[in-house]
């Protein structure tokens, strides 16, 4: 059985601290692409925030969860309605690869790779040096909403509600990922 045939939604850890999730989105991939490097675009399923592509370069992302989707769900205590985050890009390979920091102090990073299967694309993104348990819950059950938002707008369909989603998701990432 290959990769794609037995592809899980769920994110793993392949190390301690790093988790890998993938998800096979229709193409092509320039548009995949686009959806990861375009500020507006990425706004749609993500965060907003220009990008110029360059290597050590720095752009905030800004995430306002609650207009991912309509509605947006009952976003957890303790959530803002606007978090902004400044990273640095360490690789731009249009239109294969990204990898970025994962804030200003670069104690995170997030690597993004788009293969093409077909008429389909396989993205992998692996974020490592995920500094806690807590926040590898927020990051799995985060990549994991984000996703299927993604998804979704490459699908031309609906996602569910964003917040309910992602407290549904954190819970069971709780359940399968060691304490």
């Amino acid at each position: 059985m290959s990769d794609i045939m037995s592809l899980d939604a769920y994110g793993s850890l392949i190390e301690p601290a790093t988790l890998k999730i993938q998800r096979l989105l229709p193409g092509p991939i320039d548009r995949v692409w686009a959806y990861l490097t375009d500020g507006e675009l990425r706004r749609q399923w993500l965060a907003a925030g220009v990008m110029d592509g360059k290597p050590g370069s720095s752009f905030e992302f800004v995430w306002r969860n609650d207009e991912l989707t309509d509605p947006p769900g009952q976003r957890p205590e303790g959530m803002p309605e606007e978090h902004r985050m400044t990273c640095t890009i360490i690789d731009f390979d249009a239109p294969h690869r990204l990898v970025i920091t994962w804030g200003e102090k670069q104690t995170g990073e997030v690597a993004f790779t788009l293969e093409e299967q077909g008429a389909e694309v396989l993205l992998t993104i692996i974020h490592r040096r995920v500094p806690s348990r807590d926040i590898l819950l927020n990051v799995s059950s985060g990549w994991h909403a984000h996703l299927d938002v993604l998804a979704a707008r490459l699908t031309g369909t609906t996602p569910a509600p964003h917040w309910d989603h992602w407290t549904r998701l954190r819970a069971e990432y709780d359940q399968r990922l060691p304490a």
